[in-house]
């Protein structure tokens, strides 16, 4: 393990202790001790990140996690789990610089882009879309797109057309019942936050779905959408 990663642990441990034990026995920390403890937080988290064994990235994977169900969300956790998210996307590490990608760790991507859905940022919106194209491990691609519909964020169509894209493009190749269920959960989560979608390729992604080589509860809720989008258009709720 790097030595300044296990400075940074030590340390921290020493100067969060009072903070948390504060929080234990329910006295209120000062503005100060709340900075210092994010603050250090994240110097932690971000070491981490960018460490090399997939074990540090899982520790930090771990500390965001902690952080965001506390509704510590701020940017500094989120440039870190971008990183995570889009490693091997934007930043590929070889063996003796010329041999086996050594920093391609699916299932660090994978807990990044679920903890992205906390962040309803357009930041954390791009981040996933870039996921969303450029990773090659449908389970990575389809928690991005489940983390894009709980962000609930559209400008235009550039969200949807990259949902009903990549549905396309793996139904021509493999069909992947996840990547579809996780694509209608989406679509369902983008039309509820915005009263419905105008885009005609998301119609055409449903029925694509549902009309597809997938398993019945895929197909079914496939229509239920559908339904649901149709009511939207109608004027209904």
């Amino acid at each position: 393990m790097n030595r300044i990663i296990v400075a940074a642990l030590i340390f921290a441990s020493c100067m969060l202790a009072p903070a948390w034990s504060q929080a234990a026995a329910g006295t209120e920390r000062t503005v100060e001790e709340s900075y210092l403890q994010d603050s250090l937080e994240n110097m932690i988290i971000r070491e981490q990140a960018y460490a090399e064994s997939r074990d540090m990235k899982m520790l930090a994977i771990q500390f965001a996690k902690n952080a965001v169900d506390e509704g510590r969300t701020g940017p500094e956790l989120q440039k870190s789990l971008e990183y995570l998210a889009l490693e091997t996307t934007m930043t590929i590490v070889r063996s003796g610089g010329v041999g086996r990608i050594i920093n391609n760790f699916p299932d660090v991507r994978r807990e990044a882009c679920l903890l992205l859905g906390e962040f309803k940022t357009v930041e954390a919106k791009d981040a996933l879309l870039k996921v969303a194209l450029a990773d090659n491990e449908p389970m990575v691609i389809a928690a991005a797109i489940r983390s894009i519909g709980k962000i609930g964020l559209m400008d235009g169509d550039d969200v949807t057309q990259t949902i009903a894209s990549i549905v396309k493009r793996f139904d021509v190749l493999f069909p992947d019942n996840t990547l579809a269920y996780e694509s209608l959960i989406a679509i369902e989560a983008l039309a509820d936050a915005n009263k419905g979608i105008k885009d005609p390729a998301v119609i055409a992604t449903i029925n694509l779905i549902a009309e597809g080589n997938y398993v019945k509860p895929v197909k079914d809720m496939a229509k239920e959408v559908k339904l649901k989008l149709m009511k939207y258009s109608a004027g209904g709720k």
